[in-house]
């Protein structure tokens, strides 16, 4: 299969497309970017098919990752996947930015426990927690940082995400420390990319996937804003 997989929700812009049969990917490209996905993706999506050499007629489906993130990079991500996906005739795959945080680490069948973590600012983080197999130990949540923190009790985790190093350093004094501390600023696209081959598209859509609800705020004449970054 050929995916094209698309990433905005953090601090990238990205996309590639992996050739399962190769095990690889064919092209790539991903910039670092706070702000401005709206403006960088097209163009670079334009980039990595243009190094394909061929059009999105012979992708097989596209991935997406679809939160938690930035409010507005998820929907630049998740606009672009679901409007190529429909001109090609081809399915649009969700998938978490926690679960392409974990895939590398799980795919090393590891004997700890695996913590996602993404800031979600003011002394909160959305995680989820599993077993170095990929079994699930704590569905993904957003909390209080002192929740993800009381993860410990399981055991010295291996640490993954643009939140890992705030975890590491309110790290609990008593607990194991964590055996490996990966702070990402976005996940690597390749992995979104492979859990989009693996996924099931009739379970795995391609729309946000909100752990709590952007806050808006309406303004006047009707216009409603979004001040908050993460989703």
């Amino acid at each position: 299969m050929l995916i094209l997989a698309i990433d905005t929700a953090l601090e990238a812009c990205a996309a590639g497309v992996l050739d399962t049969a190769a095990g690889k990917l064919a092209a790539h490209e991903s910039q670092t970017m706070a702000r401005g996905h709206a403006e960088a993706l097209m163009p670079l999506i334009a980039r990595v098919m243009k190094d394909l050499g061929s059009g999105f007629d012979r992708l097989d489906r596209i991935a997406v990752t679809t939160g938690p993130g930035s409010f507005t990079g998820l929907r630049v991500g998740l606009s672009a996947a679901r409007g190529i996906a429909l001109a090609a005739n081809k399915p649009a795959i969700g998938v978490t930015t926690l679960s392409a945080f974990a895939a590398p680490l799980v795919s090393e069948s590891g004997e700890h426990p695996i913590i996602s973590a993404i800031d979600a600012r003011h002394d909160h983080v959305y995680f989820q927690v599993v077993g170095g197999n990929g079994s699930s130990l704590i569905r993904p949540r957003v909390a209080p940082l002192e929740e993800a923190l009381a993860a410990s009790r399981l055991g010295a985790p291996r640490l993954v995400g643009n939140a890992a190093k705030l975890l590491a350093e309110r790290w609990p004094a008593h607990a194991l420390p964590p055996v490996q501390i990966d702070r990402q600023a976005a996940p690597d696209i390749t992995w979104v990319a492979w859990l989009g081959a693996a996924a099931n598209p009739n379970t795995s859509p391609a729309r946000p996937y909100y752990l709590r609800a952007p806050d808006a705020k309406p303004q006047a004449g009707g216009v409603a804003r979004s001040s908050q970054a993460p989703a």
